[in-house]
């Protein structure tokens, strides 16, 4: 999974960055500060691995994965070349998601690159630079298009859906809410790369005092909450300095800081939970004493493909799969003893995998 992260400066976006990769890039009281793209690689925290990794004496436990790439900060007229420009969009096309950092917290000392803090204008703000993106990009593809549109049914239709996704990002309405009247159309949307296209997860980026509440009382994450509903977005709340005291702890010391700030969990643990859901993902397991390794799929996923994850040869040549429960697993101490109290099933080619479940493949090439 590939996350990238957008927001206007001095919003906390590279602080952010830094809590959740410890990548180190630099983020400073300044607009701009972040100039090329910064690329982290962060593992899944998931604590089923970890047991299952101490039951099978595991040599090697490998976590799911999450690539972040984080971009100069967006100002109003970003596509005109102001700031920066917007010439560092081209480096989140390719992402399944968007994270886009709001600031909903007031700092005197932290300047505002609109002079004042207010969420929706500044969502409204990204969204026009990401829109101006994506239109530069259809007008090239209308131009391609419509070289070849008279003497090509095909190329006419989709010409004529070009026509249609502009004139609707015209509009400042996002790719995200155009619909598509059949499969082709649907097909060719998706190979646009377009940035309005893709889902979002807005990160309310808080103070420490408003941390505690999940930002109930913060009229700005209100807004923000009530924008995302509306657009069918991600929302979570995160204190991106407090995340960067966070990354600089072990696991029981970063356990006991949040205990004592009254939290459950980490940024980057409600982040991830928040994308697995937008992008309607989840894990499978595979455990042995050579490896314990999680597995993201999609939701719906049927074991061939599952099986494909691992290797297109276990796909390929999928015969069944052996499914446990993970906590079912854990309580029986082993397979075999899982098994002895049949909760251990052989499923078939039609069977969906669920998140947790733990699979031995059998295939034969």
């Amino acid at each position: 999974m590939k996350l990238g992260i957008v927001g206007l400066p001095n919003v906390g976006k590279s602080t952010l960055f830094n809590s959740l990769t410890k990548a180190g890039a630099e983020s400073a009281n300044y607009p701009f500060c972040t100039i090329d793209p910064n690329v982290g690689i962060v593992a899944v925290p998931d604590e089923r691995l970890k047991l299952l990794g101490d039951m099978y004496h595991s040599k090697k436990v490998t976590p799911a994965v999450i690539e972040f790439v984080d971009i100069a900060g967006l100002v109003k007229g970003a596509s005109k070349g102001e700031g920066l420009g917007n010439q560092f969009l081209s480096n989140i096309r390719e992402v399944d998601a968007i994270v886009h950092v709001v600031r909903c917290f007031e700092d005197s000392n932290v300047v505002h690159v609109d002079g004042s803090v207010d969420p929706l204008r500044d969502i409204e703000t990204i969204n026009l630079e990401l829109i101006f993106s994506d239109l530069e990009i259809l007008e090239r593809r209308i131009a391609k298009t419509s070289k070849g549109a008279r003497m090509d049914k095909t190329l006419a239709k989709e010409l004529e859906l070009l026509e249609r996704i502009k004139a609707h990002l015209e509009d400042g309405r996002l790719a995200l809410g155009f619909e598509t009247e059949d499969e082709d159309e649907l097909a060719w949307l998706a190979s646009y790369n377009l940035l309005t296209y893709k889902p979002v997860i807005f990160a309310a980026n808080v103070s420490e005092e408003d941390l505690a509440n999940d930002g109930a009382d913060n009229a700005g994450v209100t807004a923000v909450r009530e924008f995302a509903a509306e657009n069918g977005s991600g929302v979570f709340v995160i204190c991106a300095q407090i995340e960067q005291e966070i990354a600089e702890l072990d696991d029981d010391e970063k356990a006991m800081f949040l205990e004592d700030l009254g939290l459950e969990e980490s940024g980057l643990e409600k982040l991830i939970k928040a994308s697995y859901r937008i992008l309607g993902l989840h894990s499978f397991l595979t455990a042995g004493e050579d490896e314990t390794r999680a597995w993201t799929i999609k939701l719906g996923t049927k074991a061939p493909q599952a099986a494909g994850k691992i290797h297109t040869d276990f796909e390929r040549g999928f015969i069944k799969a052996e499914v446990v429960n993970y906590k079912d697993l854990l309580e029986q101490g082993s397979l075999a003893a899982a098994r002895e109290k049949g909760l251990v099933g052989m499923e078939g080619k039609d069977y969906v995998v669920k998140d947790g479940d733990v699979i031995l493949f059998r295939f034969n090439v």
